[in-house]
């Protein structure tokens, strides 16, 4: 990346609005500039034919558009899921997948290039930490997307790639501009953000007052049985993430979610639905029971059919609304916990 280069599909409108008055423009040429970058989607600045040549010129002195394209895309033979690979401006890839439920369709993008969470069943984790995305680059996987199937996107979980609160500031920008009436406008209502905990910023996120889901990366409702998948438990206990969503629904009025994964023999027992039980008491919540999508990293297995919804009457018999999520895009390894960062080598 051109460092010292203003990134302009990162900026909200308000921040290129002074930047060009800070060039001697007019504030009506950066939204000129905004909808061209998040309404026809365009990456090459010189095709901004609204804006003067003089203009055009002094932007590409001082920053750029941050491109990134579809390296491939694989489709799935079972469902109409498709896994997109993106290259990013370094030649790192990263993984975005489509989901098509038929009367709707979703977007699962990534916010990190790796994630340094370490969650023993996720293959986001195994090649280390990278780099965070940048809020264009959040944006970029929505927008090649929609070009590349010419539809719309209305519906975005970022659980890709990457904690997305370990990216804090990004996050919000990325929410910001997508939510902007002079971009996409997407309502933040239909954009969900799942984390492991990470207990400040969700108080953070909280007090932004943005509108968007909340899910909790749960897994296992014993704190010590829970630090042995995710060693983020050492620096955030459940207590303290319940407290923090608690806060969350007091400060938004939105329900918080939970997503366990269920592995055979290690958190599927009747102790654990009722130890869920005992701490989701007087919250309002729901869990999303994810059977557990195979890696080669990890040596458990998902639990039968049966015993997975066994389970889930468990949960409704406590009181605990409960879900079982479809699976979608296994056969190309798009599921959830299976996606992974990459990089090309560089070309002589």
């Amino acid at each position: 990346m051109e460092n010292k280069k203003i990134e302009f599909n990162s900026l909200k409108l308000e921040e290129l609005e002074d930047l060009f008055l800070s060039l001697g423009e007019k504030k009506f040429r950066a939204e000129q500039f905004f909808r061209f970058m998040h309404q026809k989607k365009n990456y090459d600045i010189e095709n901004c034919k609204q804006l003067p040549k003089v203009l055009i010129e002094k932007l590409k002195d001082i920053g750029f558009i941050n491109a990134s394209t579809i390296y491939t895309k694989y489709e799935s033979k079972i469902d109409n899921t498709k896994k997109y690979l993106i290259k990013l401006y370094d030649n790192r890839i990263i993984e975005t997948v489509f989901m098509d439920y038929g009367s709707y369709c979703t977007v699962c993008i990534s916010s990190q290039v790796g994630c340094r969470m370490g969650c023993t069943f996720c293959a986001s984790t195994k090649e280390n930490f990278k780099r965070n995305l940048t809020s264009a680059e959040m944006l970029n996987q929505i927008y090649l997307i929609e070009n590349d199937l010419n539809l719309t996107i209305n519906n975005i979980v970022i659980m890709g790639i990457g904690e997305p609160l370990d990216n804090y500031k990004n996050i919000i920008g990325f929410l910001k501009l997508i939510n902007s009436e002079k971009g996409k406008n997407l309502s933040l209502r239909n954009i969900t953000i799942s984390t492991c905990g990470i207990v400040h910023n969700i108080y953070k996120l909280a007090d932004e007052k943005l509108p968007v889901t909340l899910t909790i990366s749960l897994h296992n409702p014993f704190q010590k049985e829970r630090r042995e998948i995710m060693p983020i438990s050492d620096s955030f206990s459940i207590d303290e993430i319940l407290k923090a969503c608690k806060y969350y629904f007091d400060k938004t009025s939105r329900r918080v979610s939970f997503e366990y994964t269920i592995i055979k023999g290690q958190n599927d027992s009747r102790e654990h639905a009722l130890e869920l039980k005992n701490i989701l008491k007087g919250l309002n919540c729901h869990i999303n029971i994810i059977p557990l999508n195979s890696i080669k990293e990890f040596d458990g297995v998902a639990p039968s059919t049966k015993y997975i919804y066994a389970f889930k009457y468990m949960l409704e018999n406590y009181g605990i609304n409960a879900t079982i999520r479809k699976k979608q895009g296994d056969d190309i390894n798009g599921a959830c916990g299976q996606l992974r960062q990459g990089v090309l080598q560089e070309e002589n």
